[in-house]
């Protein structure tokens, strides 16, 4: 009787099979949103060839922040404190630049409580990843609105929310963040390689995640829902992600497509559907997501990329060598170098 052999898992350029890149069994609700995301980016990491063991993944605290146990068991992690996902995941960043690091936030993590350190982190264009799975309540407090809850919205209760939104993505254009995009939980065709593109994006790569929470924002009147994202998307183009060793074949009709060149080579494509967009104009693109909310649109895709401009890393010329790894001798200045310091002081 021959023996059956089990062929061997498909690995990416790194070496590692798709299974490398899960983690821990989700403990949310079942349909929950917030699942779909831990999928795109199990997906994204894998086609990116990037080693599990090379990435920080970083969170605050709310159904969001939950996550990270969820996928990429060999990366290291951090779960902070509520708000200070943003704050956390700069000091990391700077002692160990050659992370590839990965934030999932929320909408009241980011939004609320934790917006002073969201608006800085973006400013100062931290290379990382930022996710915010925004699904406008607090799901494990029991669906209060959040920040990003639109004025008029229903709760579960019935109530109204009295108050105008925080748009996440028109907050991080106005402060200078260099990659501003919006997807939805169950797009995962567009939201893998938006993922996928923001972990090879040299600065802030923020992207705005329509989660709707089944338990407590899924209902009539709520425009978090699945029905009324269905109702209301709008996709500003297609996108497509080619590696450098992929042939490109994508249709590059005139006037119709845009491609974006990224740090390691590969290629962000996007085909224009929706509006006639350049993504290389933040005033634009302010004026996009402002005119699209006015309108009632949810619209998905990539805002503005701006690949030119320096990262945190750049601007604090910090070494090759990350800081973390320094040794004493390394830290310590000359005492030649000491002497002309103190001679600016007297």
């Amino acid at each position: 009787m021959s023996e059956v052999v089990t062929p061997a898992p498909a690995t990416n350029k790194a070496g590692f099979a798709k299974t490398d890149y899960s983690g821990g069994k989700s403990t949310l609700c079942i349909g929950c949103g917030h699942d779909s995301i831990t999928s795109a980016i199990i997906s994204a990491a894998y086609s990116s060839s990037i080693s599990p063991y090379d990435i920080a993944k970083m969170s605050g605290i709310g159904c969001s922040s939950k996550t990270p146990g969820y996928f990429i068991n060999k990366a290291s992690g951090f779960n902070s404190l509520h708000g200070r996902m943003a704050p956390v995941a700069t000091g990391a960043k700077v002692a160990n630049q050659k992370l590839v690091t990965l934030g999932v936030s929320g909408d009241g993590d980011s939004a609320a409580i934790g917006l002073g350190g969201f608006v800085h982190l973006m400013r100062r264009n931290v290379q990382m990843a930022y996710l915010v799975a925004n699904n406008g309540v607090y799901g494990l407090t029991k669906g209060q609105f959040s920040a990003t809850s639109d004025k008029g919205a229903k709760a579960k209760s019935g109530d109204l929310n009295p108050f105008s939104t925080i748009d996440l993505c028109g907050l991080a254009l106005e402060v200078g963040c260099t990659f501003v995009a919006r997807s939805f939980s169950g797009d995962a065709k567009q939201l893998v390689t938006l993922i996928s593109a923001a972990l090879k994006h040299k600065g802030t790569a923020l992207i705005d995640i329509i989660s709707p929470c089944v338990t407590y924002n899924n209902h009539d009147g709520s425009t978090k829902s699945y029905d009324y994202f269905k109702s209301h998307k709008v996709m500003l183009q297609e996108l497509g992600l080619i590696f450098p060793e992929q042939e490109i074949t994508v249709d590059y009709d005139p006037g119709t497509t845009t491609q974006v060149d990224l740090p390691d080579g590969s290629k962000l494509t996007l085909k224009k559907l929706a509006h006639d967009h350049d993504v290389f104009d933040r005033e634009k693109a302010m004026d996009l997501v402002y005119k699209s909310r006015m309108k009632g649109e949810i619209l998905t895709g990539l805002f503005f990329i701006d690949e030119k401009s320096g990262n945190l890393a750049d601007t604090l010329n910090l070494t090759e060598k990350s800081l973390a790894l320094l040794n004493e001798k390394e830290t310590r200045p000359a005492e030649s170098t000491l002497k002309e310091v103190f001679k600016e002081y007297r």
